[in-house]
């Protein structure tokens, strides 16, 4: 049985992802948030990239979540997201000939709606939009980041800057909205050519506040990084700061770098060519958001040097404990900024961030300010409210479609 806080009337959603943490059995975010999510639709189905190798192996989870990987190669993902999208759905909805089936015909699907998370290569909103096409289900394209955007770390998000600023008008033509997050995206999509009318500003950051919370733990670091060692996000930038803060500054400082990633073996030979390996500490992946939120609670300050974000999730987290931030101007933070001090802003300089710990560090009478405020900004984001909010869009949007 689901909960009674299901919203009427009952809807079936099929989520279009390029998260594979599901399918990998991983207890994340994704997982969290579904958790609370699918008590307000009937059934939810997500398609994900391949996991490796393997045959496709759907995975359940609670009593309505199932989750589909390809069992196909990366490049082929908008033809599975077809064939599985409208498997699914035809078997779904048996008065319709199932897929390849002689009679098959682009019809209105009732009762399903989907949501669509894009990025480049744009293989999800390819494949959303032959879905569509084939079966006319209506979607939602959801635009949380685009890579080189504010800023870009290398070449490649250059050039995916620009692809999405050419392909984004033909990959929102057929949706029926499309999500973001922060109110600089969407200045950004609708420069693009992107209607505003159909840009939705809907957050897509959930905090548990049983999980994520201040407690009383020994600060056994100085600064925390919580995120993919990717150029994205700054890693490289950040072990500069803690070089300037040591060799410069005269200040020593201890950092802690949660996560996974590329860069993780070029950041060891990095540590160790600056004689780092007693300042700066790699843990590794976090097994879930409990560890995460301990290990938050064990810092003093957050730092997050990213080049370009959607949210970023962390930064609420590491508020919602107690835990100051420094971050660059991505994402949510300018909007955090404009409710008090528990963010500051840093620049892409290691000199900036260095001073900047470095001052916040040494006075405790602002970093007692930063903490206490930080749960308060964090609260707009509780995550039964803000999932429901969501939750509540999108059958808003379902039920007033007009493709």
């Amino acid at each position: 049985m689901l909960s009674a806080l299901v919203i009427s009337p009952a809807m079936k959603l099929l989520m279009i992802s390029g998260d594979r943490s599901l399918a990998q059995g991983k207890k994340g975010a994704f997982y969290n948030t579904l958790e609370e999510l699918r008590r307000h639709f009937e059934r939810v189905v997500i398609i994900c990239p391949p996991i490796g190798n393997s045959k496709l192996k759907i995975v359940n989870y609670f009593d309505n979540v199932e989750v589909h990987p390809s069992p196909w190669p990366l490049v082929f993902q908008p033809l599975w997201i077809l064939r599985e999208g409208s498997r699914i759905i035809r078997v779904e909805n048996s008065k319709l000939p199932a897929f390849g089936q002689a009679g098959a015909r682009p019809e209105k699907i009732e009762n399903w709606f989907m949501t669509v998370h894009e990025y480049p290569p744009f293989y999800n909103g390819i494949g959303a939009r032959l879905l569509w096409q084939k079966i006319k289900v209506p979607y939602l394209l959801e635009v949380f980041h685009v890579p080189g955007y504010p800023r870009s770390a290398n070449l490649k998000e250059i050039l995916y800057k620009k692809l999405t600023g050419a392909f984004i008008g033909y990959d929102t033509a057929k949706t029926s909205a499309v999500r973001v997050m922060n109110e600089d995206m969407g200045d950004f999509l609708e420069k693009a050519g992107v209607p505003r009318k159909k840009i939705k500003l809907i957050p897509a950051i959930y905090i548990d506040f049983d999980v994520f919370r201040p407690v009383n733990l020994i600060k056994e670091y100085d600064l925390i990084f919580i995120g993919r060692l990717e150029s994205n996000k700054g890693v490289d930038l950040l072990l500069k700061a803690i070089e300037f803060s040591i060799f410069n500054l005269k200040f020593s400082i201890k950092c802690l770098i949660v996560g996974e990633g590329l860069l993780k073996e070029e950041l060891k030979l990095k540590i160790k060519n600056l004689k780092l390996q007693d300042n700066v500490l790699l843990h590794g992946f976090a097994k879930d958001s409990r560890e995460i939120s301990e290990l938050m609670n064990k810092s003093k300050i957050l730092v997050m040097p990213s080049y370009n974000e959607g949210g970023p999730r962390v930064v609420v987290e590491a508020l919602a404990c107690g835990v100051p931030v420094l971050a660059s101007r991505v994402g949510i933070v300018p909007n955090l900024l404009k409710n008090g001090l528990g963010c500051e802003i840093i620049d892409w300089k290691a000199e900036d961030i260095a001073k900047k710990a470095q001052a916040l560090l040494g006075d405790p009478v602002r970093y007692g300010e930063f903490s206490k405020n930080g749960p308060k900004i964090a609260a707009q984001f509780e995550r039964r409210a803000a999932i429901r909010n969501y939750a509540e869009e999108l059958h808003k949007i379902g039920q007033n479609r007009t493709n």
